[in-house]
């Protein structure tokens, strides 16, 4: 934001960074949208992801602060706006997933006046780690609800992407830690979504990226 147009420092700080984030909605994920023909983007995913967590809270394996968990939720992938999204199951591109976040994070919250800039940095962290009921939580919903759009799409992501049962299965051993009842409903998922041929790679594997 011009500087000419906000002459306060702090607001005009704020200002960038909201105009930023904006971009978020140009980050595509492998997921698509029920119902339609193209991909989620991260900030759809973000919003679901918060609301999911209002939603299911009284799921959580122990007791949580639900403000936080729910600012988590929306602050946990903004990094993808530098670092992009990498595919759960991308082996190559998580590699250097952790080196391109951490480079995103320094920039984009960064752009806030430090106090808040401190505070986000804080929260992503946090989430990262997965060492508080909160995080493990958000990182419990944030595995879960993928998983709920691959099942609503047929698995098109999945066969897209070649992504076998187990992967799935394993992945599911991320939900457990913070919310069991959740894990113990992907699994369920999962077993139906195998039972109905929706891993069968044939029709679009030559498509997949």
């Amino acid at each position: 934001m011009k500087q000419t147009l906000i002459h306060d420092d702090r607001l005009r700080g704020q200002l960038d960074f909201l105009i930023e984030i904006d971009r978020l909605k140009q980050v595509l994920r492998r997921a698509f949208l029920p119902g339609t023909d193209r991909n989620e983007n991260t900030a759809e995913h973000s919003w679901h992801l918060a609301v999911a967590v209002l939603v299911l809270a009284e799921y959580a394996a122990e007791p949580i602060d639900l403000a936080r968990v729910v600012r988590m939720a929306l602050i946990h992938d903004i990094v993808e706006i530098d670092a992009g999204d990498t595919f759960f199951f991308d082996a190559v591109g998580a590699l250097d997933k952790a080196d391109r976040e951490q480079l995103a994070a320094a920039r984009l919250f960064g752009l806030l006046p430090p106090d808040q800039a401190a505070d986000f940095r804080a929260a992503w962290d946090e989430f990262e780690h997965r060492q508080t009921p909160e995080a493990r939580f958000a990182s419990a919903l944030d595995r879960f609800m993928p998983l709920v759009h691959n099942y609503l799409t047929e698995g098109r992501a999945w066969r897209l992407n070649g992504v076998r049962p187990e992967q799935v299965l394993a992945m599911t051993e991320r939900i457990d830690p913070g919310a069991p009842a959740i894990a113990a409903a992907a699994r369920a998922i999962l077993a139906d979504a195998v039972a109905a041929g929706y891993f069968d790679t044939a029709p679009e594997a030559a498509h997949a990226p």
